[in-house]
């Protein structure tokens, strides 16, 4: 898989990530960038993250039966989640209809052991994100701590855990099923060549979003596969911008994976959209996995692109018109 989930329907985000994030991150905690993925991340967008993973309180997704077991009380059904906490639980997986409970760090260690066990085994049938192997972290973080805080199996982030192992944390997260990116393998002569037709590239290339697709950190950002391609190629706004609409006015049908500027489009059994890349020549690509704030814009080899491809997608190549894209 190229990062779940597919880039699918925006859900709507009108107070942004910051309701929900962390404000505990000192300013001073980061003053040098730190490295993922062979990319250089700032101290404002490493703070934000840590927010988003590990935010102060986080929502525990259940159904009546299990809330009423649990003698717990759900929250109103109109509060909204921010894109990015979106994307940290991997809602897309959460079927429809269930409760959810929202604690803080302190309300939640106040629950009984065996409630705090349930909340979390319940997380995982549920299939909400963010609740990892204590096997994956007990090399970071205190085994002892993890092994009580829930069912000794399995445990939620939270602040306190994150803090202390911030860039070692963040930087196994994000990293988590990513390939590191490869610009600076692209040969100069290949950025110049592929300049014309896709003048945002070598910008794009090597680079975080500021947030998730529909949040308000994202703005007008290259948050997912399809808007990065578009803006690669010069369109502004581009996260606003159908891509299909694009794709027919401004490409022909066909192209070669060793120039720049072939659309690699990625389609399901049915036709519709799965993925999209762009080729920068040489055999080099440039895409962004996924809408979540925790992908990167990488450039990676068409052959390792071609190898995350999911079963049963099917790859479509357009050429880029050698013409200027409106804005």
């Amino acid at each position: 898989m190229f990062r779940a989930p597919t880039d699918g329907p925006v859900q709507a985000d009108p107070h942004g990530a910051g309701q929900y994030a962390s404000q505990r991150w000192s300013p001073g905690l980061y003053r040098v960038p730190v490295d993922v993925l062979g990319i250089d991340v700032n101290a404002s967008l490493v703070r934000r993250w840590a927010g988003w993973l590990a935010p102060t309180c986080q929502p525990f997704f259940l159904t009546v039966t299990e809330v009423v077991g649990l003698g717990l009380k759900p929250d109103r059904p109109t509060r909204d989640l921010p894109a990015e906490l979106r994307d940290t639980y991997e809602v897309w997986n959460l079927a429809d209809g269930l409760e959810v409970v929202w604690l803080d760090e302190q309300e939640f260690h106040a629950q009984p052991s065996d409630v705090r066990a349930w909340l979390v085994r319940a997380q995982v049938r549920h299939g909400r994100g963010a609740v990892p192997a204590i096997s994956d972290w007990s090399d970071i973080l205190d085994a002892q701590v993890l092994h009580e805080q829930a069912d000794g199996h399995r445990f939620v982030w939270w602040p306190t855990l994150v803090e202390p192992h911030l860039d070692a944390v963040l930087t196994r997260v994000v990293s988590d099923g990513q390939l590191p990116c490869r610009r600076t393998s692209v040969p100069e002569e290949i950025w110049r060549a592929a300049a014309a037709l896709l003048p945002r590239a070598r910008e794009l290339s090597g680079t975080f979003a500021s947030g998730s697709r529909g949040g308000s950190f994202a703005g007008d950002d290259a948050a997912f596969c399809f808007a990065a391609v578009m803006a690669a190629a010069g369109v502004q706004g581009a996260n606003e911008v159908p891509f299909e609409g694009w794709l027919a006015a401004h490409c022909l049908v066909g192209g070669s994976e060793d120039l720049p500027g072939t659309v690699l489009v990625w389609r399901n059994a049915d036709g519709n959209l799965h993925h999209a890349a762009v080729t920068l020549g040489g055999g080099w690509a440039l895409h962004k996995p996924g809408q979540e704030w925790l992908t990167p814009r990488q450039v990676l080899g068409v052959r390792d692109l071609n190898r995350l491809a999911p079963p049963g997608a099917t790859l479509h190549r357009y050429s880029l018109r050698n013409e200027p894209v409106p804005s």
